[in-house]
């Protein structure tokens, strides 16, 4: 008989987010920082999560069943990141406000969408961080139609900014038409007015 119980452990391949976590199970679990953007192997069980990169596991966190929360190592953290830690959002909505109105609109939205404004962090700077790469006309051109369309996602903002959608004429927007009104035309209020008849046999 083996010394230990067997322990079944599940398989399954992440990509490291922005801020250096990835998620398992609406949990999020933090890796070395170094290792953002990277498709990582983890291997979770019911009491543990361990994270490895080319065969070598370079995190292990007790398994936690709470949703949106995270699990974070400090020694995971790089040492600029103190000052993220510092963001509120208040902060954040500050600097949106910079490139534009409808950038603030549009990370506010992003903020306010999720149950602690904490995790909409993430998302919220990588939309700042477009400012970097194509400058604050261009991303308060693609939040505008963001904001317009009502798609609140930095995801939805990046594609436009890489496709160039960002530069194309805004969409009209749709108005239902007027009623039209002719004299020979009943309205509703015609049917409404009278009660109905009934013929009498």
């Amino acid at each position: 008989m083996p010394l230990q119980p067997f322990v079944y452990a599940e398989w399954k391949k992440a990509r490291v987010n922005l801020d250096y976590h990835i998620e398992l199970g609406g949990h999020y679990y933090s890796t070395p920082y170094q290792l953002v953007g990277k498709e990582l192997d983890v291997r979770s069980t019911s009491g543990t999560v361990e994270i490895f990169h080319q065969g070598k596991r370079v995190a292990s966190h007790v398994r936690s069943s709470k949703p949106h929360v995270a699990t974070t190592n400090a020694a995971h953290r790089p040492k600029s990141h103190q000052e993220y830690l510092q963001w509120t959002p208040t902060r954040i909505l500050s600097w949106a406000g910079k490139v534009g109105p409808f950038t603030a609109r549009l990370v506010e939205s992003i903020m306010t969408s999720k149950p602690h404004p904490e995790m909409g962090y993430r998302s919220a700077l990588g939309v700042i961080r477009l400012d970097r790469k194509y400058g604050a006309e261009r991303l308060e051109a693609a939040c505008t139609r963001a904001v317009r369309m009502k798609i609140y996602r930095f995801q939805s903002v990046k594609s436009m900014l890489e496709s160039g959608l960002d530069r194309q004429p805004l969409p009209e927007l749709v108005f239902m038409p007027s009623p039209v009104t002719h004299e020979n035309l009943r309205g509703p209020d015609y049917y409404a007015a009278e009660e109905p008849r009934r013929e009498v046999v």
